[in-house]
């Protein structure tokens, strides 16, 4: 997004009983089917106890996903003069070019942010907000930054699952015309959406110093992010990197601990909202499933 500144500048096995010998024959479950089992009893653990949350998950997964839009947004309009500075001394724009890229970005920023979360012109609020992503790397200079570009990545994934939300909430306006080519956008998107939202993740394994604990969380996480992926217990996969993101987002990207003349409070800022667009973008998951195109799917035809 932009540049960052200081502000101070049923069950798994069946017991048959054996009728020619009177005893009961028990089928011991492998570890596959162990795993099947318990990653079955989580889903129902997680369905029962977030009943009353699940009407309220889309509208709270789409804040999150254009909160990052709106921090930027905000924080272009309280570092003005930063900002002007910047783009005129280090990127040499003329002083009308920068006041126009400011405004532009702002304007679209805040109006398309306000479409994702009333659900309305799906179509040109997520691609005004992919228009931001793209000029803003540009702009900065950050299009061939890695870690730019991987989280930006995962924004736009959840962008995706706001579009294969849109299609969802379509109905079919003309009677007797077929629905495939809503159904398969759908899909598309759907899939689209939940390979590109664990970008994130992806940078986070290959960028800073490595410790036990990274080393835990990145095995973990990669095993999450691939199930996610495939579209394999996705509710599951894409429920405990919520969890697993969430938590690393407050013990990490601690922006508020610092003090506010930090050189890397902007930075830590940055990455906690846009980390949590992608919580948003996952929870969007949550609640509509990985879509035609997932091994879960597949297992309702086969």
């Amino acid at each position: 997004m932009s540049q960052r500144f200081n502000s101070g500048a049923g069950p798994s096995y069946a017991a048959a009983a054996n009728p020619s010998t009177g005893f009961n024959q028990d089928k011991s479950s492998g570890p596959v089917e162990t795993v099947k089992e318990v990653a079955s009893k989580f889903e129902d653990f997680i369905d029962t106890y977030t009943q009353g949350l699940k009407p309220h998950l889309p509208a709270f997964g789409r804040f999150l996903i254009v909160v990052t839009f709106i921090e930027d947004a905000l924080r272009i309009v309280t570092q003005w003069k930063d900002q002007m500075w910047y783009l005129q001394r280090h990127r040499h724009f003329f002083w009308i070019l920068a006041f126009s890229f400011l405004v532009i970005n702002v304007v679209v920023m805040l109006a398309c942010s306000f479409l994702v979360i009333r659900r309305q012109h799906a179509v040109f609020a997520v691609g005004g907000l992919l228009a931001v992503v793209v000029i803003q790397g540009f702009g900065y200079g950050l299009i061939f930054d890695l870690n730019f570009f991987l989280r930006n990545l995962s924004v736009i994934g959840g962008l995706m699952m706001v579009m294969s939300e849109s299609f969802i909430k379509k109905k079919n306006i003309f009677a007797g015309l077929p629905s495939i080519s809503e159904t398969d956008k759908r899909k598309y998107f759907q899939l689209a959406g939940r390979v590109l939202l664990v970008f994130l993740f992806l940078g986070f394994v290959v960028q800073g110093e490595w410790s036990i604990i990274r080393i835990i969380f990145s095995i973990i996480g990669l095993l999450a992010v691939t199930l996610v992926v495939v579209g394999f217990k996705t509710k599951w996969s894409a429920t405990f990197l919520v969890l697993l993101l969430s938590i690393f987002n407050i013990l990490i990207n601690n922006w508020w601990s610092m003090h506010h003349a930090h050189h890397q409070r902007d930075f830590l800022k940055y990455d906690f909202f846009q980390t949590l667009s992608i919580v948003g973008g996952l929870l969007l998951l949550v609640n509509m499933g990985p879509g035609g195109i997932s091994v879960d799917e597949k297992k309702k035809v086969y």
